[in-house]
């Protein structure tokens, strides 16, 4: 495609269809986000998919440097990546109502933060994902 004729659909395509960052049911009731992205028919492609993860990897990493930089800048990459994922599937406001769990970390006692992952709701309801981040925790590889 010729990129002028990429740039007039594009700009007609905002101005139709608006931008919407957060999901939303259009006119048809289809799951539609974007800029008339339509989630039902569509979905996202792959690359798309990636991008997202590789977003939302960066903004877990932002909030743990912002509301835990004592406990998080200290550690080593392979505990990083276990608040990195815990902070991914509970959001930080989740990870961060894991207090004892954290104190341990930050004391470096990764036994005892590794066991009081394992002894969580969370645990429970994520299975073998809870056993695998608490052995990274407790050894650190």
């Amino acid at each position: 495609m010729e990129a002028k004729l990429m740039d007039r659909i594009k700009e007609q395509l905002v101005r139709h269809e608006g931008l919407r960052l957060t999901p939303y049911r259009c006119t048809a009731d289809k799951l539609t986000i974007g800029i008339g992205r339509n989630l039902d028919d569509c979905g996202i492609s792959q690359s798309e998919a990636y991008i997202m993860l590789i977003n939302d990897i960066m903004n877990c990493e932002k909030q743990l440097q912002s509301r835990i930089p004592d406990i998080y800048n200290g550690l080593d990459e392979v505990r990083k990546s276990v608040l990195l994922n815990m902070c991914f599937n509970l959001g930080i406001k989740g990870l961060l109502g894991f207090k004892n769990t954290l104190a341990f970390v930050k004391a470096g006692d990764w036994e005892r933060a590794a066991n009081n992952m394992l002894v969580s709701k969370w645990a429970k309801q994520v299975g073998r994902r809870a056993i695998e981040l608490s052995e990274l925790m407790r050894k650190g590889k």
